[in-house]
């Protein structure tokens, strides 16, 4: 069965939940330790890493959870149109330009300049696709995925693709699914056996947040949003050597705008605030993420105790009780507590082929809302709910 058509899963024009899963070709460890050649890739993580912490300071779009292994990547993001309609159109302009410039950044050596935006903002046709396309999830992981291949293809001196395809996706459509899901992408390494608990889980979205809870803070990856004044670089490309400002957008492209952050800070954050409406957009003014709306009625000490708990249920049969007052959170949710474990574990068994995520009633009341009888997964995954 071929996979369904992106419009039908999610629309740049509302907010959507979509887990997302890149691999690589042919499932080859190119961003690990190859186990046939054994040449060690593992540094592209901290690639990938990075570039998603970029595109979260320019899409409107939340990154909640990540896990990135050594031959596939996980993400939830949530597009945030309501933010993108919060920016001003110099916003969008420069958000654009700085990752699709629309020239060979390294035939000119220059970045966006303030006549480049102007431009932009004159053309009103092109602006608004432009506004459509920073809230849209395909955009984002096309921004995402073809500069990866593009300079492993350069460090490996071959062309070809270095992803297998387009990446999966999954929309996630309630409280439920949201919360098994963010606990099964940052298992994913406690899974394949990489690590023995979360705590070891580097290059995912629970590391981040754990580190960040101590200090830990890192060279922020975010696009500067400031456009160059156009005299200004007129004069750098006549009078500046081609190799001093070649070195210049190295140095800059490690730390764009020169600060240092919490290591979560790109991420949303995890709890939602109970006295804000769900309307609000929540704009977020650092410059380093689209909004500062959270995903979960869920602290995070709460979070981290629940994913702790479930990465020692590594045994199939041990059964052990959930702490009461997280199985009151599980409960609340709609989730069979005595399930919990079997659907964090065995997500594949039950969710693995679905276009669609959540408790079996929200799957069936989301088909009929897009004209479907039903959902691959919907009568598999009732087990695992109350």
């Amino acid at each position: 069965m071929p996979r369904p058509q992106r419009s039908d899963q999610f629309s740049p024009e509302e907010i959507c939940y979509v887990h997302c899963i890149q691999r690589c070709v042919r499932k080859a460890w190119l961003a690990g330790v190859d186990p046939v050649s054994g040449v060690d890739y593992s540094f592209r993580k901290e690639w990938i890493r990075r570039r998603m912490e970029a595109l979260a300071s320019v899409f409107a779009i939340d990154v909640l959870s990540y896990a990135i292994m050594s031959n596939h990547i996980h993400q939830i993001l949530r597009n945030r149109p309501d933010v993108c309609a919060q920016w001003s159109d110099e916003e969008v302009a420069i958000r654009w330009l700085r990752v699709f410039p629309g020239r060979r950044m390294e035939e000119h050596l220059a970045e966006p300049t303030e006549n480049d935006v102007k431009t932009l903002v004159r053309d009103k046709n092109r602006l608004a696709e432009v506004r459509r396309r920073l809230c849209d999830v395909s955009w984002f992981m096309r921004a995402l995925s073809e500069p990866i291949a593009r300079m492993a293809n350069f460090q490996d001196q071959c062309t070809g693709r270095f992803w297998e395809g387009r990446f999966k996706a999954q929309r996630i459509i309630d409280d439920a699914g949201l919360l098994a899901c963010s606990m099964y992408v940052d298992l994913n390494p406690v899974r394949a056996a990489i690590a023995g608990d979360p705590e070891g889980c580097r290059f995912t979205s629970a590391y981040d947040r754990a580190e960040a809870q101590k200090g830990e803070q890192v060279d922020s990856a975010a696009f500067d949003l400031k456009p160059i004044p156009t005299e200004e670089a007129g004069r750098k490309i006549r009078e500046t050597p081609v190799d001093d400002l070649r070195n210049e957008r190295k140095a800059k492209r490690r730390n764009p705008t020169g600060r240092r952050i919490l290591r979560d800070a790109w991420l949303s954050p995890l709890r939602m605030k109970p006295n804000v409406l769900s309307g609000e957009a929540e704009v977020h003014t650092g410059g380093v993420r689209s909004s500062d709306r959270g995903f979960l009625n869920l602290s995070w000490e709460d979070y981290w105790e629940l994913l702790c708990w479930t990465a020692k249920q590594s045994v199939q049969g041990v059964k052990a009780e959930v702490p009461p007052r997280l199985a009151k959170r599980l409960a609340a949710l709609g989730i069979d507590v005595s399930m919990w474990r079997e659907l964090v574990w065995n997500w594949q068994r039950y969710f693995g082929k679905s276009a669609c995520v959540g408790r079996p009633e929200s799957m069936k009341q989301h088909a009929e809302q897009t004209g479907r009888h039903h959902y691959r997964g919907q009568g598999s995954g009732a087990a695992c709910f109350a």
